[in-house]
């Protein structure tokens, strides 16, 4: 074999007369040139590393401090006030140095000292400007003096004439603050008023009270010194009780999917495609390697977010455990791991010290899909262990994963940069279908059960007809973290790296490339077994799956600034609207806001059914009501969502809140009816916005087709649906709604309907004279016979 051959870097053969030994001089250039960009990778990720450790500063500052010192040195002029000379007089081995050379040395480690303090000092002046968030509560479009003057200074003390590395200001990020007890249970009782009778409002009040005056001064001490001992009082906690210590299957349950753009494919041949998406995705962990993305600054394009996700999005793997799982990252692995037609695939990323380029990866994975070898015994479905319940897949990791071959395969999937796997149906858009976003939501949220290596912190799927995909596992980090490589990939691939014209990776193709070597495995039949046994749990959360995708263009944000609203709260009023239309009756609802202006900060829930939407839901189906009526009862409850969306947004929201409290409650053996009835309570609608145009590399105004688009999540309750929504541009927004078909009272086409005739309607209320047009344009599909429309 020509790469058996190629591996052999010497061979010698033992004579009666000594010794001869050959060097291949391609396999020492290459191993030369893999030293050298080791090195310049770390002197680089070194240099990077100090650049964004003393930001707002820069070493070079740190000559002009001690070039100011030294010259005090012959001007006489003493601006330490007595402290060089102090410090000379007490340097070791006073005797061994000059006068001279001492007074040199003290004022060296005076202006280092200066210089650190000056650090320091404007670092913290940026964490305390960065704990205001008076400005973030003004009105769309007005600024008080204050908040100009704030952001002012801000920009000063952020941007010193040099580019911001990724990491620069994640040191000055302040902490999640606590909220008080009082606050956040009077907040708890407002957000369940609409949804409980009398009886059960007076019985909850009750237990409120109760716990706040006997246990929660004592839990709210333990948590407030957390809060100071910890960077983010959550996020720790977060990861390993809502993800990591589930026991039940990850697949839909957890793992969420963002799909490819919209209307354009770039290349119809699925190994370029692949190709250019996986060469984009090493720039991007170069980039990432190094800390040279430049940091996500939202809100004015001024305050930080936090970055600190971003670190285990590559070579990251959850491995399973009895109790709970663990998050393994690792650094500086080279290459990939490939699943097509139920093999599974190692092909090197890097070589001669440099990244494989897109033609040379098209040309691997081209190999792969030609390769027609068959699976060996139990790798068809092997990956379907990960699909299913975590304590089946810990004790058959242990037993049958954790020696011989099948620990080196099993190292090589976990260890690798990520998952690949080449489907072989094709997916996407069409609108010819009405039904295509359904399948392509449903093939890359689960697949086949088995195609997928759900424990990576993500998989890159790749269509046979050019489309790609992503599915992420979600405890390393949440979806806004994986849609920035997303969007960063995305126009890499379309704008920089390109096709020719027969739809082929550009460059040369170097053919002398080793194959991509075949993962061997030896699973005996009782493995076979649990393997098979996981594989029909999983497809039975997978068939049950009720998914549809709707593309929503009769308006978008841009119509919805025009009514002089926020589009989000717009969506979500919508969404009450759609709900009680569905389900007659109005349910806790669930929003997933950011909480990344704060160190470690991940997400806040939202509870988006409050009392003023109540009310204008109520108006909306009220056919006494009038369109003023509606519209100021719709402006009260945009405004009150907005609210409350900027309170968990700043650290005052409510269930992550309690949710520590329960935690530190279950760990001093306290007993809280009121904790344990507010972490029991079901979210039968679960919602989320889609962050998209993070990066700003594309102009989707001049490449209007070139908008992705977005992605989603499985229910999160039996007789629920989860919404997920994405903004495009001004004149699109795209909904993906799952349920699940073993309720009878959900169906997730029907929901879609909903929502469509809700948005029109509210947008009606902005134009009376169009209210019996447009409301009549849009009709809900009757179910027929009882069955889901599917």
């Amino acid at each position: 074999m020509a790469e058996a051959h190629q591996a052999v870097g010497f061979q010698f053969t033992v004579r009666p007369d000594g010794v001869d030994l050959k060097l291949s001089q391609d396999v020492i250039k290459n191993i030369y040139l893999s030293g050298v960009t080791a090195w310049k990778k770390k002197a680089i990720q070194f240099k990077n590393g100090v650049l964004a450790g003393v930001y707002p500063a820069s070493p070079f500052s740190w000559l002009i401090v001690v070039i100011a010192m030294m010259s005090s040195l012959y001007t006489h002029v003493d601006p330490s006030l007595g402290m060089m000379d102090a410090i000379k007089e007490n340097l070791p081995y006073r005797s061994c140095v000059s006068v001279q050379t001492r007074a040199v040395l003290s004022a060296i480690l005076f202006a280092t000292g200066l210089w650190l303090f000056l650090i320091y000092l404007l670092r913290y002046t940026l964490k305390a400007l960065l704990s205001y968030h008076g400005w973030i509560f003004e009105s769309h479009g007005k600024m008080t003096t204050s908040t100009k003057m704030w952001l002012v200074c801000v920009r000063l003390s952020m941007f010193s004439g040099r580019r911001p590395l990724l990491y620069s200001f994640q040191a000055s990020l302040p902490r999640l603050p606590v909220p008080s007890v009082d606050d956040t249970i009077q907040r708890y009782l407002e957000s369940v008023r609409p949804l409980l009778d009398t009886k059960q409002y007076n019985h909850m009040e009750i237990l409120a009270n109760e716990f706040k005056d006997s246990k929660a001064a004592q839990l709210q001490r333990y948590l407030v010194l957390k809060s100071w001992w910890a960077t983010n009082y959550v996020s720790d906690w977060w990861e390993e009780y809502i993800y990591l210590r589930g026991r039940a299957p990850i697949m839909v349950n957890s793992n969420f999917y963002i799909m490819d753009l919209l209307y354009v494919t770039p290349t119809h041949r699925q190994a370029a495609r692949a190709g250019n998406v996986v060469h984009a995705m090493l720039q991007y962990r170069r980039k990432l390697e190094r800390g040279e993305h430049a940091p996500v600054l939202r809100a004015l394009g001024t305050v930080p977010m936090c970055s600190t996700q971003m670190e285990r999005m590559f070579n990251t793997t959850r491995i399973p455990g009895i109790e709970t799982d663990i998050v393994q990252h690792l650094t500086d692995r080279k290459h990939l791991v490939v699943y097509h037609k139920g093999r599974f695939f190692q092909v090197w990323l890097y070589t001669g010290g440099r990244h494989l380029l897109p033609s040379e990866l098209e040309m691997q994975f081209q190999r792969i899909l030609n390769d027609t070898s068959e699976p060996q015994q139990g790798e068809l479905k092997l990956a379907a262990l990960t699909a299913g319940s975590r304590v089946p897949w810990a004790r058959t990791r242990i037993k049958y994963f954790s020696q011989g071959v099948n620990k080196v395969s099993l190292d090589a999937i976990e260890s690798a940069a990520f998952f690949l796997a080449l489907d072989d149906e094709p997916q996407g858009f069409d609108p010819a279908k009405t039904n295509s976003l359904d399948g392509y939501a449903k093939s890359l949220l689960h697949g086949k059960c088995y195609d997928r290596w759900f424990d990576k912190s993500f998989t890159l799927i790749s269509y046979p007809n050019g489309k790609m995909g992503v599915n992420a596992e979600h405890s390393w980090a949440d979806a806004p973290i994986v849609g920035h490589m997303w969007e960063y990939v995305l126009a890499t691939d379309c704008f920089h790296l390109g096709y020719t014209e027969e739809g082929h990776c550009k460059g040369d193709v170097n053919k002398g490339l080793p194959h991509p070597s075949r993962l061997q495995w030896q699973i005996p039949k009782e493995c076979q077994q649990i393997i098979e046994t996981s594989y029909l749990s999983a497809k039975r959360i997978a068939d049950d799956v009720d998914f549809h995708g709707c593309l929503f263009t009769e308006f978008g944000k841009g119509l919805i600034k025009k009514c002089r609203t926020s589009p989000d709260a717009f969506i979500q009023l919508a969404l009450q609207l759609a709900q009680f239309r569905d389900q007659s009756v109005f349910c806790l609802t669930y929003e997933s806001s950011m909480t990344r202006m704060f160190r470690d900060g991940r997400t806040e829930t939202v509870r988006s059914c409050t009392a003023e939407a109540v009310a204008f839901v109520r108006a909306m189906e009220d056919a006494g009501a009038t369109t003023a009526q509606r519209l100021a009862l719709f402006r009260k409850a945009s405004e009150k969502h907005q609210n409350m969306y900027r309170l968990a947004m700043t650290g005052s929201g409510i269930d992550r809140h309690l949710f520590c409290l329960y935690i530190v409650s279950k760990y001093l053996g306290v007993d809280s009816p009121f904790l344990k009835k507010v972490l029991s309570e079901p979210w039968k609608l679960s919602t989320s916005q889609t962050p998209q145009q993070q990066l700003n590399l594309v102009d989707i105004n001049k490449f209007p087709k070139y908008v992705g688009a977005g992605g989603g999540f499985g229910p999160v309750a039996d007789d629920g649906y989860g919404v997920s929504y994405i903004i495009v541009g001004e004149n699109l927004i795209t909904f993906h709604i799952s349920s699940k078909f073993s309720c009878p009272d959900t169906d997730s086409y029907r929901f879609g309907q909903h929502i469509r005739k809700a948005m029109i309607d509210i947008q009606a209320l902005f134009k009376p004279e169009n209210d019996k047009k447009t409301a009549e344009h849009v009709k809900i599909v009757p179910v027929e016979n009882g069955k889901k429309h599917i």
